[in-house]
C-alpha cells in the first residue's frame, strides 16, 4: 500500500488548534513488560501498517444494562421487552462531541474520514497506519515480539499515551498492549487419550437424572441419542417455521466440512440427512472443504448444535480478521482479536439467531482489562437483542492449558502460584458452561471454573456463591478473588463426544463439547417459546440464578484440580466446577413457558 494513496496532508483549522493547544499526551495503558514467553527482537519498521482499533465513550451503556437485567428477569414486567438494532445502536453511540473531537485528533494526523472505518454503532474507529505514524499519534515505539513456544511474531508496545484530552472520550486502542495468542484462539477443546470413567459400565442399565432409563453406552460414548436420554429432550421436535435459530461461533481456520456432516446425520439424526447450515463469512473468514482441513472444533460443534436441533436453521460464522491483512515478515499471521469483528457484525443484522455457542476462550489476564470490558459490553448487547450467548469455561482446571511451569504463573512478573480464569467465561453478560462425565453425572476434572479477577460478583449470584464461599471457607485464600464474577453458571456432558472427522469417528472431549450441548437446549426452549406467540429467553443467567434451580441437575460430586492443588470441589447447590447443574429440558419447557 502506497501512503501517498492514504495519508493526505491536512491544516489545522482554528478551532482544531485550540482543541488541542496545551493538551499534552497521558499514559492510557501499559504494562510493566511483555508477558512471560515473549522475546523482544527488535523495533518495528516505519512503514510496518499497523491496524487498531478505538474504542470511543458509551455514555449510555448504563441504560442498556439495566434494559437487559430487567428483560431478562422474569420477575419484572419488561421481561422479553428485547430490543431492536437501531435500538441498541442508539444505547451504544458515543456522544457527538465524542465523534467531532476524534475526527480532529485523527485528522491533525493527515487522517481524514476516507482513511477510517466505523462500527455500526459508531463507537469503534479502525484505522490502518504506519508504525512511525502510529509512535507519533500515540507517543510511543512499537517493537517486534516473538512468541518463544510458537514462534509467532507480533508488533506491540508496552505503553501508549493520549492527548489529556481525549481520555474521557477514547475508551482503549489496541492491538497495543494485548499479547493474546489468538492465532488461532485457543479452543476449550480436550482430547482423552482413555476413558475419564468413574462407574461399572457392565449394567445392563443406568438411570438418568431425571428418573428415566438411559443406555449404558452412554458412559462410554455420547450420542445425540444420549443427550436427548440424559436431559429429558426424547420426542421433542423443533419448528423450523417459529422464527428460531442456532448460531455457531468460528475464528481463524476452523473449517465445518460439509461431508463429515452428512455422515454424522447418518449414523445420529437421518432425518437430517440432506440439510446443511448457512455460512456466513466475517472479514475474509473462510470454510475450506478440503478433508484434510476439517476443523475438530468446527465439527464438533455444528455436528451437535445442528444434529441435536434439526430442523432448526443454523448459521456458522467464520470470522478472520480485520482486512486487508497482508503479511509481511514481522506479522506473519493475523494478530487482530476476532471477538469484536464479530459482535460489530452481529449487532448490525436485523434479524440474528436466539441462541449462539461458542467454544473458544483465552487466559482472562492475557487479554487487556479495557479491551475485555468492552468485548463483555458487546456480548451485553447481543443479549439485550434476545440472543442467548453461551462459551466453554476452558479446559485447565483451575489453571489454564499450558505448560505446568507458567499455566499458574501470572503475567505480571511475580512467582506467586494462583489460580487463572478465562475470558470470555469470565464475562458476566454470558453463561458460561462446565463439563461432566458419566451416569450419574460428576463433575469432569479438566473443567475450567473460578473467579474472574476482573469483572466484579453480579447480583443476580450473590446469594449463591457466597453460599459456596462460606462453605469453602480459608482454602485456597488468596489464590483467587472472591469478590469476582464466578463460573460457569451451569454444565453438561463433556467427555467422549462422538464426532466424525475427515470421514472417521473419533471421541472429543472438553468444554467444548459441552458448549453446543446445552446451547442445543436452549434453542429448543427458545423454539417452545416462539411457537407459544412468547419472545426469547435472551441472557439467560438471571432466570438460571433465580427459579430455575429445581429444573436442572445438581451435580454434587467431582473437582477441578489445577496449580498444584486438588480444585474446587462440586457440592449442593452452585459451585465453580459444574455451576447450577446439567439441563432438565422437560422441566425447563414447562419453566419458560409458564413466564
Amino acid at each position: 500500500m502506497k501512503l501517498s494513496s492514504v495519508w493526505v496532508a491536512l491544516s489545522l483549522s482554528p478551532l482544531l488548534a485550540s482543541a488541542f493547544r496545551g493538551s499534552q499526551p497521558a499514559i492510557k495503558e501499559s504494562i510493566r513488560s511483555a508477558p512471560q514467553g515473549w522475546t523482544r527482537t527488535g523495533r518495528a519498521p516505519a512503514d510496518h501498517v499497523l491496524s487498531l482499533k478505538l474504542a470511543l465513550a458509551q455514555p449510555k451503556f448504563s441504560d442498556l444494562e439495566k434494559h437487559l437485567l430487567a428483560s431478562s428477569d422474569p420477575a419484572h414486567p419488561k421481561y422479553g421487552a428485547h430490543l431492536s438494532k437501531e435500538e441498541v445502536h442508539a444505547l451504544l453511540a458515543p456522544a457527538s462531541d465524542t465523534l467531532d473531537i476524534v475526527h480532529e485528533w485523527l485528522e491533525s494526523h493527515g487522517l481524514g474520514k476516507e482513511s477510517v472505518t466505523k462500527s455500526a454503532a459508531g463507537d469503534w474507529v479502525t484505522l490502518r497506519v504506519p508504525a512511525k505514524v502510529a509512535e507519533e499519534m500515540f507517543n510511543t515505539q512499537f517493537h517486534i515480539y516473538r512468541h518463544d513456544e510458537s514462534g509467532d511474531s507480533f508488533v506491540r508496545t508496552t505503553s501508549y499515551s493520549l492527548p489529556s484530552v481525549l481520555h474521557p472520550h477514547i475508551d482503549l486502542v489496541q492491538p497495543t498492549t494485548m499479547y493474546t495468542r489468538i492465532k488461532p484462539l485457543r479452543s476449550t477443546l480436550h482430547y482423552s487419550t482413555e476413558l475419564e470413567l468413574t462407574m461399572d459400565t457392565a449394567s445392563d442399565t443406568l438411570t438418568g437424572p431425571s428418573g428415566n432409563a438411559v443406555d449404558p453406552s452412554c458412559n462410554n460414548q455420547i450420542t445425540l441419542s444420549c443427550l436427548k436420554q440424559l436431559y429429558n429432550a426424547e420426542g421433542y421436535t423443533p419448528s423450523n417455521t417459529s422464527g428460531n435459530a442456532l448460531g455457531i461461533t468460528a475464528y481463524l481456520e476452523q473449517y465445518a466440512n460439509y461431508a463429515d456432516l452428512q455422515t454424522f446425520y447418518q449414523s445420529q439424526n437421518p432425518a437430517a440427512v440432506g440439510s446443511n447450515f448457512t455460512y456466513v463469512s466475517i472479514n475474509g473468514g473462510q470454510n475450506l472443504q478440503d478433508p484434510s482441513q476439517a476443523g475438530v472444533e468446527a465439527n464438533l460443534d455444528v455436528q451437535y448444535g445442528f444434529g441435536m436441533t434439526y430442523p432448526t436453521p443454523g448459521t456458522f460464522w467464520s470470522t478472520g480478521g480485520e482486512p486487508p491483512f497482508t503479511p509481511d515478515e514481522f506479522e506473519p499471521t493475523n494478530s487482530n482479536e476476532p471477538y469484536s469483528d464479530w459482535t460489530d457484525y452481529l449487532l448490525n443484522q436485523t434479524n440474528i439467531p436466539q441462541t449462539v455457542s461458542t467454544s473458544y476462550a483465552d487466559s482472562e489476564e492475557t487479554v487487556p482489562f479495557s479491551y475485555a470490558d468492552r468485548v463483555c459490553k458487546s456480548f451485553a448487547a447481543i443479549g439485550a437483542r434476545g440472543t442467548s450467548l453461551l462459551f466453554g469455561s476452558g479446559d485447565g482446571g483451575v489453571g489454564i492449558t499450558g505448560p505446568a511451569s507458567t499455566a499458574c504463573t501470572p503475567n505480571n512478573g511475580s512467582d506467586a502460584h494462583v489460580f487463572l480464569p478465562m475470558f470470555p467465561g469470565s464475562c458476566p453478560y454470558v453463561t458460561t458452561v462446565g463439563a461432566t462425565v458419566n451416569v450419574p453425572e460428576v463433575a469432569a476434572s479438566f473443567t475450567g471454573g473460578g473467579f474472574s479477577n476482573y469483572f466484579a460478583r453480579p447480583s443476580y449470584q450473590d446469594s449463591d456463591v457466597s453460599a459456596y464461599l462460606q462453605g469453602l471457607g480459608d482454602t485456597y485464600a488468596g489464590m483467587y478473588n472472591a469478590s469476582g464474577r464466578a463460573y460457569p453458571d451451569v454444565s453438561a456432558q463433556g467427555v467422549n463426544f462422538l464426532v466424525y472427522i475427515a470421514g472417521k469417528p473419533e471421541n472429543v472431549s472438553g468444554t467444548s463439547c459441552a458448549t453446543p450441548a446445552f446451547a442445543s437446549i436452549v434453542t429448543m426452549l427458545n423454539d417452545a417459546r416462539l411457537q407459544a406467540g412468547k419472545s426469547s429467553l435472551g441472557f439467560l443467567n438471571p432466570m438460571l440464578y433465580g427459579n430455575a434451580s429445581a429444573a436442572l441437575n445438581d451435580i454434587t460430586a467431582g473437582s477441578n484440580p489445577g496449580c498444584a492443588t486438588a480444585g474446587f470441589n462440586a457440592t449442593t447447590g452452585w459451585d465453580p466446577v459444574t455451576g447450577l447443574g446439567t439441563p432438565d429440558f422437560g422441566k425447563l419447557k414447562d419453566l419458560v413457558l409458564s413466564s
